[in-house]
């Protein structure tokens, strides 16, 4: 088995030599890993007179604005929604599952939803064990949340992006 070694030339200016070059194995260059989100055909052309009424070319853009959501709990009852994320994966917290037909679903929280914040805590640098806890001893929750598009991405069972999250916590 022939072994080759491939070599990443690098040239240096200073003042003591005008040229001096150094060769740094590529294997020895570390790149930083960047996961992406898998990529996304654009739609099929539609004729401009009928994009108005066309889910994909919608710009309605009020559906990624900030809203709040308003939950009562009583005790022993759960909210009806689960959540994923925290400051470890350095997403921020998001809405993994709704339960139909639940008081969280009626409040229209939605998956895909990020917290912004409860009861006026930040939830964008939070960590899971303590958006939990709040979470769970709240009776009256202010949720304030915008609805993140992407965020299926990363909850998607499937994908190497999951290794590094929070398991969800039924709520």
């Amino acid at each position: 088995m022939i072994c080759r070694r491939a070599w990443l030339m690098v040239r240096s200016r200073s003042a003591c030599s005008k040229n001096m070059d150094q060769k740094i194995p590529y294997d020895d260059y570390q790149l930083p890993v960047v996961f992406l989100p898998s990529y996304e055909s654009p739609p099929a052309w539609i004729p401009p007179q009928e994009r108005i009424q066309h889910p994909d070319y919608n710009n309605e853009l009020t559906q990624f604005l900030p809203r709040t959501i308003v939950l009562n709990k009583p005790p022993g009852a759960q909210l009806g929604f689960n959540i994923r994320g925290g400051k470890a994966s350095q997403l921020g917290i998001f809405i993994s599952k709704v339960v139909p037909d639940s008081d969280a679903h009626r409040a229209g929280l939605q998956e895909g939803d990020q917290v912004l914040s409860v009861n006026d805590v930040d939830f964008q640098d939070i960590e899971h064990s303590k958006a939990v806890e709040i979470l769970k001893t709240a009776r009256e929750i202010l949720m304030k949340v915008r609805y993140f598009p992407y965020s299926e991405y990363y909850f998607h069972p499937s994908l190497e992006m999951q290794k590094i999250r929070h398991d969800g916590f039924n709520m």
